[in-house]
């Protein structure tokens, strides 16, 4: 599938967004969290905007983006329509849990149910996000069980990873924020390798033989191609990436999002301010520029079915 940049984008800045409002949430109503009120802000800020800009990114992929409001409607059958519903509806939690946190300095008792309810519509989100990709059955690399677990540990991955770095950055660090980052990378990186592993081992049970109907008859190979040029379906789902390319762009995945990050947030129990500060930091911003790589190459190695119609022996 061709990458596209826009939702590439979507799905890495929400993703860190609503897994830091999950922590948040989580946090702020079991008292893991102090009710600072600049950190409170920072934090939901951070979360909101990234949540915001994520899904305005997302916008621009459409052919008309104005007419984005529609995608609520069909959420009876449509993942994306769930998906779009569900963000609109965390807001509201989310509001109530910022004021409650922000202006009356409160995360707990009532206004931390707030927060809990935030904390599961951010979960959901994400994994309506996840199943938009995994409901697809003609495309094997995302209709699997590892699509949706991967969306939902990078997305708490990442945006522990910002908690980790704004309580270092407000004074508030404890062990259990970094144990909590260092234990989301290790679960994110076997996660994803298993769903590397499982992709390099495993093939579409789609064929040129059973997509034509003609394997009865023996081996089916492309006689002419259907078009003289290149159109929106071999340019979309026809997209190629070479093997040795894409292993070198998991070896930098890997190594930015899940290595560095993890030798950069152990250090920060054994480091003092501000140096441990500035290293839970750029963990973070490592971990985000790992998963863009990540993010792009989930969909550069997946292979629609329809590509078996333009020489494809196997999609």
């Amino acid at each position: 599938m061709h990458p596209a940049s826009s939702v590439i984008f979507f799905t890495v800045a929400s993703g860190a967004g609503y897994g830091l409002l999950l922590l948040l949430g989580i946090g702020g109503a079991l008292g893991w969290l102090p009710p600072d009120r600049w950190f409170g802000a920072a934090a939901l800020g951070l979360a909101l905007a990234a949540v915001t800009v994520g899904l305005v990114s997302s916008t621009f992929h459409l052919g008309h983006p104005e007419r984005a409001w529609r995608a609520v409607s069909q959420w009876r059958s449509s993942w994306l329509s769930r998906e779009g519903l569900a963000s609109l509806i965390t807001y509201i939690p989310a509001l109530a849990f910022a004021a409650g946190w922000v202006l009356l300095g409160r995360n707990s008792g009532g206004w931390g149910l707030f927060g809990l309810i935030a904390a599961a519509w951010a979960g959901i989100t994400v994994y309506c996000t996840g199943m938009i990709y995994a409901s697809l059955k003609p495309i094997q690399r995302w209709h699997n069980g590892y699509v949706v677990p991967c969306y939902l540990l990078l997305g708490v991955m990442t945006g522990g990873l910002w908690l980790n770095s704004l309580a270092h950055l407000f004074g508030l660090a404890s062990n259990g924020l970094t144990l909590l980052a260092i234990a989301a990378l290790a679960v994110g990186w076997l996660t994803k390798l298993a769903y590397w592993r499982f992709i390099d081992n495993s093939r579409s049970e789609s064929s040129a033989e059973t997509a034509t109907g003609l394997g009865h008859l023996g081996k089916v190979r492309l006689f002419e191609a259907p078009h003289t040029e290149e159109n929106y379906l071999m340019r979309e789902m026809g997209f190629r990436i070479a093997r040795r390319h894409a292993y070198r762009l998991r070896l930098f995945a890997t190594i930015l999002a899940f290595v560095l990050p993890f030798l950069l947030t152990a250090l920060t129990l054994a480091l003092v301010q501000p140096v441990a500060g500035t290293a839970a930091f750029l963990a973070a911003v490592s971990a985000i520029l790992g998963v863009l790589i990540e993010r792009w190459l989930f969909f550069a190695e997946a292979k629609h079915t329809v590509t078996l119609y333009y020489g494809q022996s196997r999609a």
